[in-house]
């Protein structure tokens, strides 16, 4: 055998080695217990929020996930962000499904761009999401989505994939979350001051968070 396809048939044993390993941890493995996702705090600072039902047909394709979106107003204005979260207790890296992206396409909104920013959050390390500017028949969005596990926001699906697959040979734990955020961009405004107001209402939502999701 040749020494390229000898290393190339040990990458291949090591990796599907690590798969089966993984699978059997997670097959068994448990969250920690948790506080329910959906008593996360309906008044946030001067936010105030309303549950938005999901829909029976979501809930069937997201396998298992506790699902939380509610409508945050700010009482002083009529700003409104959107909050979704999508928690998931027993997560397989490389199985996620319904990234905003996909469900925002799927629903005829179009990126216009796309990137990330940083979300910085008092007392803690800031955190890095992606960021779209999207838009549909007129209409303007700003939004913001990352993963959360056991204290960590991360941007990165490869990188969150691969925490899932370390937090599961460590700890014997595979849940993490999808944290995403959304606000209208009204015309008067424009995009750097509906980002301001996403990133004000993070600051006030990320520190909340770290109760409803273990560590």
């Amino acid at each position: 055998m040749k020494a390229s396809n000898a290393r190339f048939a040990v990458v291949v044993l090591l990796l599907a080695g690590t798969a089966l390993l993984m699978n059997t941890r997670v097959a068994r493995g448990m969250a920690p217990k948790r506080m329910s996702v959906a008593s996360f705090p309906s008044s946030l600072g001067d936010w105030n929020g309303m549950d938005v039902p999901v829909p029976p047909d979501t809930l069937r394709v997201l396998h298992g996930a506790t699902i939380l979106e509610r409508a945050y107003y700010d009482k002083n204005n009529d700003n409104e962000v959107d909050l979704y979260v999508a928690y998931y207790p027993n997560q397989r890296a490389g199985d996620r499904r319904h990234l905003p992206e996909d469900c925002l396409a799927g629903s005829g909104w179009s990126a216009i761009e796309s990137g990330t920013t940083t979300v910085s959050v008092p007392g803690q390390e800031s955190l890095l999401a992606n960021r779209f500017l999207i838009a549909k028949a007129g209409e303007r969005q700003l939004v913001l989505y990352w993963f959360w596990a056991q204290g960590r926001g991360i941007a990165s699906e490869q990188l969150a994939d691969a925490y899932l697959v370390l937090d599961s040979l460590r700890f014997n734990r595979s849940d993490d979350a999808l944290i995403r955020m959304n606000t209208p961009v009204s015309p008067p405004e424009g995009v750097s001051a509906a980002q301001t107001r996403l990133l004000s209402f993070a600051a006030q939502a990320v520190p909340a968070m770290s109760t409803y999701f273990p560590r």
